[in-house]
């Protein structure tokens, strides 16, 4: 009966070994950074959105990105693809050194940790900052939308939504203005 019981421990160890090592953090303990994936750390170097304009974007205002690669399907005039890439060129240029120092912040937090030098002032001090800065990129990424839709009449918003595959969303395209 020992033997039988011990059986089962042993199994039921290897069995819940694996599941114990599969959370979503595993194997995340080798970055260089640990909160940025190297997906992350691409994107914020490229001045990429990574999802910070969502609340324009699902809410009928267009990503100058996207509507430049649009831009036959919405038809846009010379003056409007070009004022649409200043946009985007103002936006990227804007982006790229804040994503640059967000990734040296988040390499400073992660070594405070790792070096054991972290305590509650420094953690208060170094988050404060990073937040300081996602806020600023997030506020460039959706004032690009803003300048964007701008420059759109209300049927290229409409077709950009469709295109979008965000359907007949009820997004506040009557309230347009022309800037």
């Amino acid at each position: 009966m020992k033997l039988w019981t011990l059986a089962l421990a042993v199994a039921a160890a290897l069995l819940a070994g694996p599941a114990l090592a599969d959370t979503p953090y595993a194997g995340q303990q080798t970055r260089g950074i640990k909160a940025l994936s190297d997906e992350d750390l691409a994107a914020l170097r490229k001045g990429e959105g990574m999802g910070m304009a969502k609340a324009a974007e699902l809410s009928g205002y267009p990503g100058p990105a996207h509507v430049l690669q649009l831009a036959a399907q919405l038809g846009l005039t010379e003056a409007q693809r070009r004022d649409v890439q200043a946009i985007f060129d103002r936006m990227s240029a804007a982006a790229k050194p804040l994503g640059a120092e967000l990734i040296e912040r988040e390499r400073a937090l992660d070594q405070l940790f790792a070096k054991g030098d972290i305590s509650a002032d420094r953690l208060a001090a170094a988050t404060a900052a990073i937040g300081e800065l996602q806020g600023r990129l997030r506020t460039v990424h959706l004032a690009a939308h803003l300048e964007t839709r701008a420059l759109l009449n209300p049927d290229q918003i409409a077709r950009y939504q469709q295109l979008r595959g965000y359907g007949d969303s009820q997004a506040p395209v009557q309230h347009h203005h022309h800037g």
